[in-house]
């Protein structure tokens, strides 16, 4: 499979995992309830980027802010206080299940974001295309 494919597969399974566990995150009272749409408009540039931009390095860099996200929430909640009180409450098996699975899926794409960056060569290094002379 083309990695292309790949990466947007595992950002979309991203940004699902990570819509997933916020709204878990706000049902549980961990995360406010506001009616600021400010996640919803990261949500639509996550999408925009990987089903949009996929093959340009804009997507790219979009995607791996998704693996990052993805990657870094394990970390954050695994540090917290109550994990161990969330992990055992109603519900908790799912909660920790996301984290996993954010934590997997989210750096398997940062990996394969970073891949495709490096693939398309940073903006500053690209060679200067010669110009033929005489066709």
């Amino acid at each position: 499979m083309k990695d292309n494919v790949l990466l947007t597969i595992a950002s979309l399974l991203s940004i699902l995992l990570l819509t997933l566990h916020v709204t878990d995150d706000i049902v549980r009272g961990i995360s406010k309830a506001e009616p600021s749409n400010t996640a919803l408009l990261v949500l639509v540039v996550f999408l925009y980027g990987t089903l949009v931009l996929a093959e340009r390095r804009s997507g790219h860099v979009i995607m791996l802010l998704v693996g990052l996200f993805a990657a870094g929430m394990p970390v954050i909640h695994m540090r917290g206080a109550h994990y161990g009180e969330i992990a055992k409450s109603p519900g908790g098996f799912f909660f920790v299940w996301t984290l996993w699975a954010l934590g997997g899926i989210g750096g398997f794409t940062f990996i394969l974001s970073a891949r495709g960056l490096w693939g398309l060569g940073l903006p500053w290094r690209r060679s200067p295309k010669v110009a033929q002379v005489g066709r």
